[in-house]
């Protein structure tokens, strides 16, 4: 039976403005296996980012809130946690990943000496055994010669290394969790590869869970084993990354989707695109917050927003899901 590593459950979060609370995170659920690869994605603004912040308590410290739900880490709940508690789990048991490694790295600091430095956090070893950790990691996510590249600075270092030093310093005490948010932004499509190959090689390798956070469906098909599509800070679709590639419930994975599939255009027709934007959170529609650029949405979806249907491999909050294709690609 596949054990529960990670559970958020109902997790509400809100930010202070200047007009009140705003609410960014609005019940999002969603559960990840030990060993399991979940993909968290959506576009920029639906709430990916602030869902791992506030897995990881972060949110506060940028004037943040989580105002009600639960996160079960190993049958723990993180937002009860004493702060000492949490700051042994964070870089211990669960990693993290962040997007801009060059403005996450001390620019004043050697690569080994940060990686060090998260060692001893955690761990009763002598600076040279943690500089001696911290070399054997850097030469774990693939960086050449990684006792010389250690005492480089990171703006020696290329983007991809950069982001391999980050890997190396997140697995620094073997967490049974890894956070990856936007792990391959303003890396040039090899490198995005390159990193993606390595994540998926390390998470077999030390038999980790990974949560991936990414707007691009197109990198998720061949790492993650099941998908979590958020839309305006609240879960639309989730379930296997197969079934959800092969027939999405909801018209708006269905529209990112149609957006990574351009082998099937025919030459000379339009871009496929979702219309209108993602709606500014302090002004949310009435009901379903797709339905503006839903071509589904009737009068039901403008005024009530749609229920995600409890249990279940596959989930969807819509009124009018897609219909599953019968055998032969004809639609039920």
């Amino acid at each position: 039976m596949t054990m529960t590593l990670l559970e958020v459950s109902s997790l509400r979060t809100s930010f202070a403005t200047r007009s009140g609370r705003l609410g960014i995170l609005r019940d999002v659920s969603f559960a990840i296996a030990r060993g399991e690869t979940v993909a968290l994605v959506g576009e920029s603004g639906s709430g990916k980012s602030v869902t791992a912040a506030s897995i990881l308590r972060l949110v506060e410290a940028a004037g943040g809130r989580i105002d009600a739900g639960r996160v079960s880490f190993e049958g723990e709940d993180l937002l009860s946690l004493s702060p000492a508690r949490l700051r042994a789990l964070r870089g211990g048991r669960i990693g993290m990943i962040f997007q801009e490694p060059l403005s996450a790295l001390n620019p004043v600091q050697r690569i080994g000496d940060q990686i060090a430095e998260a060692v001893r956090l955690h761990r009763p070893l002598s600076r040279r055994a943690a500089w001696g950790r911290a070399v054997e990691l850097l030469s774990l996510v693939q960086i050449p010669a990684p006792g010389l590249r250690a005492r480089d600075y990171p703006h020696q270092l290329s983007g991809g290394q950069r982001q391999r030093a980050m890997i190396a310093m997140a697995l620094a005490c073997d967490p049974a969790l890894l956070i990856a948010d936007e792990p391959t932004t303003a890396l040039d499509v090899i490198t995005q590869a390159q990193i993606l190959s390595l994540l998926a090689e390390l998470r077999d390798r030390l038999g980790m869970a990974l949560l991936l956070i990414t707007h691009d469906l197109g990198v998720v098909a061949g790492v993650a084993d099941r998908i979590v599509v958020l839309y305006a800070g609240q879960v639309v679709e989730q379930g296997p990354v197969a079934e959800i590639f092969a027939a999405p419930a909801h018209p708006y994975t269905r529209g990112l989707l149609d957006a990574v599939r351009l082998d099937t255009l025919t030459p000379g027709t339009a871009l496929p695109e979702i219309p209108g934007l993602v709606p500014p959170l302090d002004a949310l529609p009435a009901g379903c917050a797709f339905a503006p650029r839903c071509g589904r949405a009737d009068a039901r979806c403008r005024s009530a927003a749609p229920p995600m249907p409890p249990g279940g491999a596959r989930q969807a909050a819509c009124f009018h899901p897609l219909p599953a294709p019968l055998p032969g690609g004809h639609a039920a």
